[in-house]
Parts: structure tokens; sequence; C-alpha cells
């Protein structure tokens, strides 16, 4: 990838910087942003997925999931992750066709993402349940800075045929 092939926009809505860069597949591409972690964040990043994804002519639906999503991976990292080493979380989505991937970046935690059991007693905890239900698939990897909570949405994971 050459500096040419990455471009960056600020949102004056929203106050983020995204980076966009071409995918692996040629109609693939990757949308990059780091934001506080704090849960202010997570408003601005609904906000900034959704007008991106509207600019694209994606779905409704799909754009809708994506932006459930989204605020359901950032407030699980808010609430119980420590944030990456420059005091961020890396959101990311992956957009080929009319296939979503979104993905948090943390620092980590106490305990692997897992959604919580069903049950009519808890205030909250229900998040990844969620995310369960609209995706095709999702996952947590770790890489070397931490966890990455990832969901597919709109068709077939991408992380498998790539």
């Amino acid at each position: 990838m050459t500096p040419e092939d990455i471009t960056h926009t600020d949102d004056r809505d929203t106050g983020l910087t995204v980076s966009e860069s071409p995918g692996p597949g040629a109609d693939s591409i990757i949308c990059t942003v780091r934001v506080p972690a704090d849960a202010s964040s997570v408003g601005r990043i609904r906000k900034e997925i959704v007008a991106d994804l509207d600019r694209r002519d994606l779905p409704e639906d799909l754009v809708g999931e994506a932006e459930i999503v989204v605020s359901e991976l950032l407030t699980n990292a808010v609430r119980h992750a420590r944030p990456l080493t420059d005091g961020t979380f890396r959101v990311r989505w992956k957009i080929r066709g009319d296939v979503v991937e979104v993905e948090v970046t943390d620092g980590g935690g106490a305990t692997v993402p897992r959604p919580a059991p069903r049950t009519v007693w808890l205030s909250s905890g229900r998040g990844l349940r969620i995310v369960r239900a609209l995706a095709h698939e999702w996952g947590v990897t770790e890489d070397r800075t931490g966890n990455v909570v990832w969901a597919t949405l709109g068709g077939p994971s991408r992380r498998r045929a790539t």
C-alpha cells in the first residue's frame, strides 16, 4: 500500500478523523478511526459509521445493524477493557459489496468478551447477545495489543475468505 492509497476525512459533526484504504479484494474498503476511551465516543462513532455507509448507498437495514453493533462493541470496550497504549480504542469497518464487518480493538481486559446468559434479572450484559443476533458471524481474536471483537453483517464473513 502506498501513501496515495490512504485518504483521511475529518467529519465536522463528529470531530473524528477516518483513514480509508483499499481492502484485500478489488471492491473492498477499510475505514479506521481511533476514538477516546470514554463513553462520549459511542455516539460519535455511531454517527460516523452511519454517515459513511449512507454515503456508499448501502441498504438501510444493513446501516442500522452496523450502527447497533458498533455501539454495543464500543460500549463493551469502554466498560470492560483497557484502552490501547495511546489511550484510545480502534474502530474499523470493512466494506465489500453489501457486507460490512465492524471491529473494535482494545487493550484487553480481565475477561474474554462473551454474551451474558439469558436472564430477566440483569440490568446490563445483553450487548453481545444483540450482536450475536444481528451478525452473520462474530468473534473475538487476540492480537499483540489486546482484543479485537468483530461482527460480520449482511452476508458471509470475509475473515475466512481472506
